[in-house]
């Protein structure tokens, strides 16, 4: 039997993480090329770390070709699917609706993937009032958590949506080397210099955890941004008077960001502006207990007080609350570390993730929506 065919929409990394980096799972996904001829459309205009963030012509060319890309692939093959991952709010939105209007003029089933959230914040503007029902009208939605349905319950029916949690890779597994190097309890944070990823907010629960008299070492991976720079996170840190406990290392991949995680005893990852971080699923398989907040689908990946604690997000007290818990018992930090990586194992690894994603596209592409 002739094999159906899917074209894929979405971006691609860089950057190394979110949807860009679940795009390339599924681009590699082994099970999806047994049953499709699978074609992809590139909606990054970015083809290396150094170009993201920033303008230019080139940016805006790749972006008007991936338009001509998906239309001459419309006019040459005939597709059982569109699979679209698009921004649903803010300029984003506007950017990426086109697409999907454009696979829905040619009478394509569509199903979007959505990998981020703030739809409830445009639905009452214009365009997007019009706009976003003409999008999401008989389309199905991959949502990664029902935690993630209120956002886009105005616009999305119930009998729309398919739940697939995202999963990741196995790394290479080394033993945690603080059981037996750490001089003092060792916490990693590891994201970009955003504020809504809770960077001030473990700046200051740090502070908190150090007027109680707690000794730790606190180390920030991640890279800067416009919002926080090197400069700016070392004056905050000063501020505080952590200098001698938080430390910046910068951006990490590969083997050095394994190192960091080997030799971490607890993960954080305060945030007020997730969908469902990768990050917190890397910790899980370094059997690291996470701390986090209840944003987006944290409370589907860390059940709290079992693999992990959810605290009040933008909540340095509680934050710190957690964080002094497990300095307080270093055998429930590794109870909790066990627990999660027994949850990443049953559900969230790339395993895991692109047997479901072939499921639901297999399911779409050859019944009725």
């Amino acid at each position: 039997m002739q094999k159906r065919r899917i074209l894929f929409i979405t971006p691609l990394p860089p950057p190394v993480h979110g949807s860009a980096m679940v795009s390339q799972y599924i681009k590699e996904n082994k099970e999806l090329e047994k049953d499709f001829i699978c074609d992809f459309v590139n909606l990054s205009t970015s083809r290396k770390m150094d170009e993201i963030g920033k303008k230019s012509l080139m940016k805006y060319l790749r972006f008007i070709g991936a338009y001509f890309q998906v239309l001459w692939k419309l006019i040459t093959h005939r597709y059982a699917l569109c699979y679209l991952a698009i921004t649903c709010h803010g300029i984003g939105f506007l950017k990426d609706a086109p697409f999907v209007l454009l696979c829905k003029l040619f009478r394509r089933k569509v199903v979007i993937h959505q990998h981020n959230k703030g739809m409830s914040k445009c639905v009452d503007r214009q365009p997007y009032k019009w706009l976003l029902p003409l999008v999401y009208k008989n389309t199905k939605v991959i949502l990664l958590s029902w935690f993630l349905y209120p956002d886009i319950q105005r616009i999305v029916k119930k009998e729309q949506v398919i739940i697939c949690p995202n999963g990741i890779p196995h790394t290479p597994y080394e033993e945690p080397r603080h059981k037996h190097n750490n001089q003092f309890p060792c916490m990693l944070f590891l994201s970009n210099l955003i504020p809504s990823k809770g960077v001030y907010v473990l700046l200051d629960a740090c502070r908190i955890l150090k007027e109680k008299g707690y000794t730790f070492v606190c180390n920030f991976i991640g890279g800067e941004t416009k919002e926080i720079t090197k400069q700016i996170f070392q004056d905050a840190v000063k501020e505080r008077g952590l200098e001698h406990i938080v430390k910046y290392h910068g951006p990490k991949y590969g083997n050095e960001k394994i190192e960091f995680f080997t030799v971490a005893d607890i993960f954080l990852h305060p945030t007020f502006g997730d969908c469902f971080p990768l990050t917190i699923l890397e910790a899980m398989q370094y059997r690291l207990p996470v701390i986090s907040t209840d944003e987006g689908a944290i409370p589907d990946i860390i059940h709290n007080g079992i693999n992990g604690f959810v605290c009040k997000r933008n909540d340095a007290t509680s934050t710190a609350e957690a964080i002094e818990t497990l300095l307080n018992h270093k055998d429930r930090c590794k109870e909790m570390g066990a627990n999660g990586f027994k949850l990443f194992e049953q559900e969230l690894t790339l395993q895991k993730f692109n047997h479901n994603i072939h499921t639901i596209l297999y399911r779409i592409a050859t019944t009725e929506i």
